[in-house]
C-alpha cells in the first residue's frame, strides 16, 4: 500500500540541518518584488518626505581675493627666485584646484618657483601613477594648477621623533625646494579624537611622509595620533623650511568658508582654533536616532573612511558615543570619483551589489593595511536591490515594524542638504526649525527593478 505522507529527509541527532524553506504567497511575492529575501518584503513600508537641511550658507565667493588676501599676510616668508612646492591632495574639498591654481600665480607673481607633489600618504594605491590620477580627480593637473606636478613614492629620512618612529619627506619636496607649502582643509578625523585632527599638522606629519610614513605611522595605533601628529610636524617644520600652511575651512554645505595662511610659529594654536569652527560648521543629521540610514553613495571624495563616522556616529568597532544612533546602515553604491577605492564598506550592514562590483581591491586593501584597520574593507550583507536592502536592514533592526521604521536617505555623508526621511521620524527633524518640507509625504517607490524610483 502506499503512502500518502510526504516524504522527508532523514537527519541524524547531532547533524545540523537548514530550517524548512516555505514558499512565498504569490500575493507576497508580488508586493515583494519576489525572488531573493521575499519573506522580508511584505511588510507596509511608511511614507517619507523629501526635506531641506538649512545651514549657515556664507562662503568664500571670490577664491583669487581670499588665497591672495591670506599670503599677503607671509609675503616675507617668499624670496624672489626660491623654489617652492606646494604640497596637495587631501580628498574632496570645495575647489582646491582653483586654491592650488591661485596659489601658484600668487607665488609666481612673488618671483618663485613652483611645482606641486601629492602629499596624500598610501593614496592611489600607493603609487606615483595612481597618486596623479587622484590628483587629477580633483581637477588638479599641471595644465590646471599652471605648474609641474612631481610624483614619486620615494621619502627621505629626516629623522626620528621617538625611538622607533622614524620621520620621512617626500623626496621630490625635500631635495627640490627651498620652500614647502602644505595646503590642507581643517576638520574633524574620522578614526581619532584630539585638540589637532586632520589638516596641516596631518598634512606634514603623514602626507608628506608617502607611504612609508603613513605606514609607520599607522603602526603606533590611532590611540596616538593625537600626541604624535603634533609631534612629527613640529619635528618637521624643525628640520625643513615650511614658513606656513594654507588652511581652508568649510560649512556645512561643504563649501569652502575661510581660507587663511598660518605661519609655522602659531600652527599648533591656530590649527586648534580652526578646528573648533570647522566642527561648530560641521554638516550632522538632523536626527538622534533612527533605525535605517541609506546612502547613495561612499568614497574616498566624501570621507577618509568613505562614509563620515562624525555624521554616522558609528566606526568599525560600533557607536563612536556620539551620535546619532543608527541601528543599521544601507549603502547602495560608490562615487566615480573615488575609483574603486572602497574603503569605509565595512561599516555598513547591507550593501547593494553593483558597488561591491566596482571595489578595486588593490586600492582597497593598501589603504586599509597602511592605516591597520582591515575591517575597513569587509563586506556586508550583499543584496541587488534597493528593496532588497532596505527589507533586510530592517529585518535586521531590533524592535522595528516596518511600517513604522524611522528611515533617513541621504546622497553621502558631506552633503546633508536634501533627505529623505520617514513620517515616523519626520515630526522630530522639523521641531529642530531648521529643516522645511520639499516634497510631501509619499510612498517609498520601486521600478520594476527593485530600485528607488525616487532621486536625490
Amino acid at each position: 500500500m502506499q503512502s500518502n505522507q510526504i516524504p522527508h529527509a532523514v537527519v541524524a541527532p547531532d547533524t545540523l540541518a537548514d530550517p524548512p524553506a516555505h514558499e512565498a504567497s504569490a500575493a507576497h511575492q508580488t508586493a515583494a518584488g519576489g525572488g531573493a529575501f521575499a519573506e522580508f518584503m511584505g511588510g507596509k513600508l511608511p511614507r517619507w518626505a523629501l526635506v531641506r537641511h538649512r545651514m549657515d550658507p556664507a562662503e568664500v565667493g571670490d577664491v583669487a581675493e581670499a588665497v591672495g588676501a591670506a599670503l599677503d599676510s607671509v609675503r616675507a616668508s617668499i624670496r624672489p627666485g626660491s623654489r617652492v612646492c606646494l604640497a596637495v591632495g587631501s580628498r574632496g574639498i570645495d575647489r582646491i584646484a582653483d586654491v592650488a591654481r591661485e596659489a601658484v600665480v600668487w607665488l609666481r607673481a612673488a618671483g618663485a618657483e613652483v611645482f606641486a607633489v601629492p602629499a596624500m600618504g598610501s593614496h592611489g594605491g600607493a603609487t606615483a601613477e595612481g597618486q596623479l590620477e587622484v590628483l587629477a580627480s580633483y581637477g588638479m593637473t599641471p595644465q590646471s594648477l599652471g605648474c609641474e606636478i612631481r610624483s614619486s613614492m620615494e621619502t627621505v629620512e629626516i629623522g626620528e621623533v621617538r625611538p622607533g618612529v622614524p620621520v620621512f619627506v617626500d623626496r621630490n619636496a625635500y631635495e627640490g625646494a627651498d620652500v614647502i607649502i602644505p595646503i590642507n582643509r581643517v576638520k574633524p578625523h574620522t578614526d581619532f579624537t584630539g585638540e589637532v585632527e586632520s589638516g596641516l599638522m596631518k598634512m606634514i606629519s603623514i602626507g608628506l611622509g608617502k607611504q612609508r610614513g603613513a605606514d609607520t605611522f599607522h603602526r603606533q595605533g590611532f590611540a596616538s595620533f593625537h600626541e604624535l601628529i603634533p609631534e612629527v610636524a613640529e619635528f618637521t617644520v624643525s628640520k625643513v623650511n615650511i614658513p606656513f600652511g594654507l588652511a581652508l575651512v568649510e560649512n556645512g554645505y561643504a563649501r569652502l568658508w575661510h581660507v587663511e595662511a598660518v605661519p609655522k610659529a602659531r600652527i599648533w594654536d591656530r590649527e586648534r582654533e580652526l578646528l573648533v569652527m570647522a566642527r561648530e560648521r560641521m554638516a550632522r543629521l538632523p536626527l538622534a536616532q533612527m533605525d535605517v540610514l541609506v546612502l547613495d553613495y561612499i568614497g574616498k571624495d566624501i570621507s577618509g573612511l568613505g562614509m563620515d563616522s562624525n555624521v554616522v556616529g558609528r566606526y568599525y568597532q560600533g557607536p563612536t558615543g556620539a551620535g546619532p544612533e543608527i541601528q543599521r546602515i544601507v549603502v547602495r553604491d560608490l562615487t566615480p570619483e573615488t575609483e574603486g577605492n572602497a574603503v569605509g564598506i565595512g561599516m555598513a550592514d547591507v550593501v547593494l551589489r553593483r558597488g561591491v562590483e566596482k571595489m578595486d581591491t588593490h586600492k582597497t586593501y593598501m589603504n586599509c593595511i597602511t592605516a591597520k584597520t582591515p575591517e575597513g574593507a569587509r563586506v556586508a550583507l550583499t543584496v541587488d536591490t534597493d528593496l532588497e536592502a532596505l527589507s533586510v536592514a530592517i529585518a535586521c533592526s531590533l524592535k522595528v515594524v516596518s511600517s513604522a521604521t524611522r528611515i533617513v536617505r541621504i546622497r553621502d555623508t558631506k552633503h546633508l542638504e536634501m533627505l529623505y526621511v520617514s513620517e515616523p521620524a519626520l515630526d522630530e527633524v522639523m521641531a529642530t526649525g531648521r529643516c522645511e518640507i520639499v516634497r510631501p509625504l509619499e510612498e517609498i517607490e520601486f521600478d520594476a527593478a527593485g530600485m528607488f524610483v525616487s532621486e536625490l
